[in-house]
Protein backbone atom coordinates (compact mmCIF):
# COMPACT_ATOMS: atom_id res chain seq x y z
CA UNK A 1 0.00 0.00 0.00
CA UNK A 2 1.68 3.32 -1.12
CA UNK A 3 2.20 5.65 2.02
CA UNK A 4 -0.32 8.20 2.51
CA UNK A 5 0.87 11.67 4.09
CA UNK A 6 -0.87 11.00 7.61
CA UNK A 7 -1.65 13.67 9.69
CA UNK A 8 -3.40 11.91 12.47
CA UNK A 9 -2.07 9.01 14.46
CA UNK A 10 -4.66 7.08 16.82
CA UNK A 11 -2.18 5.17 19.38
CA UNK A 12 -3.19 1.89 21.02
CA UNK A 13 -1.71 1.87 24.55
CA UNK A 14 -1.42 -1.82 25.78
CA UNK A 15 1.20 -3.58 23.96
CA UNK A 16 1.74 -0.71 21.69
CA UNK A 17 3.20 1.94 24.24
CA UNK A 18 3.86 -0.09 27.08
CA UNK A 19 4.00 -3.31 28.81
CA UNK A 20 0.83 -4.10 30.94
CA UNK A 21 1.29 -8.12 31.43
CA UNK A 22 2.74 -7.90 35.23
CA UNK A 23 0.00 -5.20 36.49
CA UNK A 24 -2.91 -6.98 34.61
CA UNK A 25 -1.68 -10.50 35.59
CA UNK A 26 -1.89 -9.50 39.13
CA UNK A 27 -5.55 -8.03 39.13
CA UNK A 28 -6.48 -11.10 37.20
CA UNK A 29 -5.61 -12.84 39.79
CA UNK A 30 -7.07 -10.96 42.39
CA UNK A 31 -10.45 -10.83 40.30
CA UNK A 32 -10.28 -14.90 40.02
CA UNK A 33 -9.55 -14.96 43.68
CA UNK A 34 -12.59 -13.48 44.47
CA UNK A 35 -14.38 -16.46 42.77
CA UNK A 36 -12.10 -19.49 44.33
CA UNK A 37 -10.35 -19.82 41.33
CA UNK A 38 -6.83 -19.81 42.76
CA UNK A 39 -4.46 -20.77 39.68
CA UNK A 40 -4.22 -18.69 36.54
CA UNK A 41 -4.03 -19.92 33.13
CA UNK A 42 -0.66 -18.18 32.67
CA UNK A 43 -1.19 -18.61 28.61
CA UNK A 44 -4.14 -16.84 28.73
CA UNK A 45 -2.90 -13.92 29.90
CA UNK A 46 -1.53 -12.32 26.68
CA UNK A 47 -4.61 -12.73 25.12
CA UNK A 48 -6.28 -10.32 28.28
CA UNK A 49 -4.61 -7.30 26.75
CA UNK A 50 -6.11 -5.72 23.98
CA UNK A 51 -9.54 -6.68 24.06
CA UNK A 52 -12.58 -5.40 26.76
CA UNK A 53 -12.07 -7.67 29.79
CA UNK A 54 -15.39 -8.23 30.23
CA UNK A 55 -15.86 -9.95 26.95
CA UNK A 56 -12.20 -12.14 28.05
CA UNK A 57 -13.88 -13.08 31.51
CA UNK A 58 -16.63 -14.58 30.01
CA UNK A 59 -14.83 -16.37 26.95
CA UNK A 60 -11.69 -17.81 28.83
CA UNK A 61 -13.20 -18.46 31.93
CA UNK A 62 -16.87 -19.45 31.38
CA UNK A 63 -18.35 -16.64 33.03
CA UNK A 64 -21.16 -15.32 32.96
CA UNK A 65 -21.80 -11.36 32.51
CA UNK A 66 -22.69 -10.55 35.67
CA UNK A 67 -19.97 -13.04 37.05
CA UNK A 68 -17.79 -11.39 34.46
CA UNK A 69 -19.00 -7.84 35.48
CA UNK A 70 -18.10 -8.55 38.68
CA UNK A 71 -14.35 -10.21 37.91
CA UNK A 72 -14.15 -6.52 36.13
CA UNK A 73 -14.89 -4.68 39.39
CA UNK A 74 -12.36 -6.78 41.13
CA UNK A 75 -9.62 -6.32 38.72
CA UNK A 76 -10.08 -2.21 38.54
CA UNK A 77 -9.32 -2.72 42.57
CA UNK A 78 -6.26 -3.81 41.83
CA UNK A 79 -5.15 -2.81 38.56
CA UNK A 80 -6.38 1.10 39.79
CA UNK A 81 -4.18 1.21 42.95
CA UNK A 82 -1.01 -1.21 42.14
CA UNK A 83 -1.50 -2.82 38.58
CA UNK A 84 -1.26 0.29 36.62
CA UNK A 85 1.85 1.15 37.56
CA UNK A 86 3.18 -2.56 36.96
CA UNK A 87 3.88 -1.56 33.79
CA UNK A 88 6.91 -0.78 31.48
CA UNK A 89 7.04 1.60 28.67
CA UNK A 90 8.69 -0.36 25.34
CA UNK A 91 12.39 1.31 24.70
CA UNK A 92 12.41 4.43 22.69
CA UNK A 93 8.45 5.11 22.84
CA UNK A 94 8.88 8.83 23.92
CA UNK A 95 11.78 9.11 21.20
CA UNK A 96 9.42 7.99 18.90
CA UNK A 97 6.55 10.49 19.98
CA UNK A 98 9.02 13.28 19.60
CA UNK A 99 9.71 12.80 16.85
CA UNK A 100 6.00 12.01 15.20
CA UNK A 101 5.19 15.65 16.79
CA UNK A 102 8.05 17.37 15.27
CA UNK A 103 6.57 16.41 11.83
CA UNK A 104 3.90 18.10 12.59
CA UNK A 105 1.25 15.27 13.67
CA UNK A 106 -1.29 15.66 15.89
CA UNK A 107 -0.96 12.05 18.25
CA UNK A 108 -3.97 10.86 19.91
CA UNK A 109 -4.49 7.62 22.25
CA UNK A 110 -7.16 5.77 21.25
CA UNK A 111 -7.58 2.66 23.94
CA UNK A 112 -10.33 0.30 25.51
CA UNK A 113 -8.72 0.76 28.62
CA UNK A 114 -10.76 3.29 31.15
CA UNK A 115 -9.63 6.27 30.01
CA UNK A 116 -9.09 7.46 33.82
CA UNK A 117 -6.59 4.61 33.48
CA UNK A 118 -5.01 5.56 30.52
CA UNK A 119 -4.48 9.22 31.64
CA UNK A 120 -2.43 8.36 34.74
CA UNK A 121 0.24 5.46 32.76
CA UNK A 122 0.53 8.38 29.84
CA UNK A 123 1.54 10.84 32.87
CA UNK A 124 3.49 8.42 34.61
CA UNK A 125 5.68 8.08 31.99
CA UNK A 126 5.93 11.46 30.70
CA UNK A 127 3.88 10.97 27.26
CA UNK A 128 0.65 12.65 28.14
CA UNK A 129 2.42 15.85 26.97
CA UNK A 130 2.64 14.17 23.27
CA UNK A 131 -0.89 13.29 23.05
CA UNK A 132 -3.91 15.81 21.36
CA UNK A 133 -6.89 13.98 22.77
CA UNK A 134 -6.50 10.96 25.00
CA UNK A 135 -9.77 8.78 24.53
CA UNK A 136 -10.46 5.26 26.03
CA UNK A 137 -13.44 3.64 27.41
CA UNK A 138 -15.93 4.52 30.59
CA UNK A 139 -16.03 2.91 34.08
CA UNK A 140 -19.81 2.89 33.80
CA UNK A 141 -18.84 0.14 30.91
CA UNK A 142 -19.91 2.37 28.19
CA UNK A 143 -17.60 2.58 24.78
CA UNK A 144 -15.36 -0.65 25.24
CA UNK A 145 -15.09 -1.50 21.89
CA UNK A 146 -11.79 0.36 19.54
CA UNK A 147 -14.26 1.60 17.04
CA UNK A 148 -16.67 2.96 19.47
CA UNK A 149 -13.45 4.71 20.68
CA UNK A 150 -11.72 5.97 17.73
CA UNK A 151 -15.27 7.00 16.48
CA UNK A 152 -15.54 8.93 20.30
CA UNK A 153 -12.13 10.21 19.71
CA UNK A 154 -12.61 11.51 15.72
CA UNK A 155 -15.80 13.75 16.76
CA UNK A 156 -14.35 14.73 19.84
CA UNK A 157 -11.17 16.10 17.97
CA UNK A 158 -13.74 17.29 14.37
CA UNK A 159 -12.05 15.07 12.16
CA UNK A 160 -14.21 14.94 9.69
CA UNK A 161 -11.44 13.59 6.54
CA UNK A 162 -10.42 10.41 7.53
CA UNK A 163 -8.39 9.43 4.89
CA UNK A 164 -5.64 11.48 6.77
CA UNK A 165 -6.04 8.98 9.98
CA UNK A 166 -3.95 6.28 11.01
CA UNK A 167 -4.24 3.73 13.93
CA UNK A 168 -1.50 1.91 15.05
CA UNK A 169 -1.94 -0.87 17.10
CA UNK A 170 -1.17 -4.57 18.37
CA UNK A 171 -3.99 -6.58 17.67
CA UNK A 172 -6.72 -7.37 15.91
CA UNK A 173 -8.90 -5.28 17.53
CA UNK A 174 -6.86 -2.42 17.07
CA UNK A 175 -7.32 -3.31 12.92
CA UNK A 176 -10.84 -4.46 13.26
CA UNK A 177 -11.28 -0.94 15.42
CA UNK A 178 -9.87 0.75 13.04
CA UNK A 179 -11.76 -1.11 9.51
CA UNK A 180 -14.90 -0.24 10.91
CA UNK A 181 -14.24 3.42 11.53
CA UNK A 182 -12.96 3.72 7.66
CA UNK A 183 -9.41 3.93 8.90
CA UNK A 184 -5.84 2.47 7.53
CA UNK A 185 -4.06 0.73 10.18
CA UNK A 186 -0.61 -0.46 11.16
CA UNK A 187 0.18 -3.23 13.26
CA UNK A 188 3.03 -3.47 15.54
CA UNK A 189 5.06 -6.44 15.92
CA UNK A 190 7.21 -5.88 19.51
CA UNK A 191 3.49 -6.33 21.32
CA UNK A 192 1.07 -8.97 21.80
CA UNK A 193 -0.35 -9.59 18.36
CA UNK A 194 1.64 -12.20 16.05
CA UNK A 195 2.58 -11.10 12.45
CA UNK A 196 -0.17 -13.67 11.39
CA UNK A 197 -2.89 -12.13 13.27
CA UNK A 198 -1.93 -8.87 11.83
CA UNK A 199 -1.50 -10.08 8.42
CA UNK A 200 -5.06 -12.20 8.35
CA UNK A 201 -7.02 -9.54 9.47
CA UNK A 202 -5.66 -6.40 6.91
CA UNK A 203 -2.99 -4.76 8.41
CA UNK A 204 -2.02 -1.67 5.76
CA UNK A 205 1.66 -1.19 7.39
CA UNK A 206 3.68 -3.33 9.53
CA UNK A 207 6.70 -2.20 12.31
CA UNK A 208 8.94 -4.68 13.86
CA UNK A 209 10.31 -2.45 16.15
CA UNK A 210 9.53 1.25 18.05
CA UNK A 211 11.59 3.26 15.58
CA UNK A 212 10.01 1.35 12.52
CA UNK A 213 6.84 3.70 12.98
CA UNK A 214 8.87 6.65 12.40
CA UNK A 215 10.94 5.26 9.38
CA UNK A 216 7.71 3.87 7.45
CA UNK A 217 5.69 7.81 8.36
CA UNK A 218 9.08 9.10 6.96
CA UNK A 219 9.24 11.80 9.89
Amino acid sequence: MKLKNYQYLLFDLDGTLTDPKLGTVNAIIHALNYYGVTEMKLDLVDRFIGPPLIESFQKYHGFSEEESSLCVKKYREYYSETGLYENYMYEGVDKMLENLKSCGKILILATSKPEVFAKKILEHFGLLRYFDFVAGSELSGDRIHKVEVIQHALNEMGIRDISKCLMIGDRMHDILGARKAGLDCMGVLYGYGTREELEEYGADYLAEQVEDIVRILSC
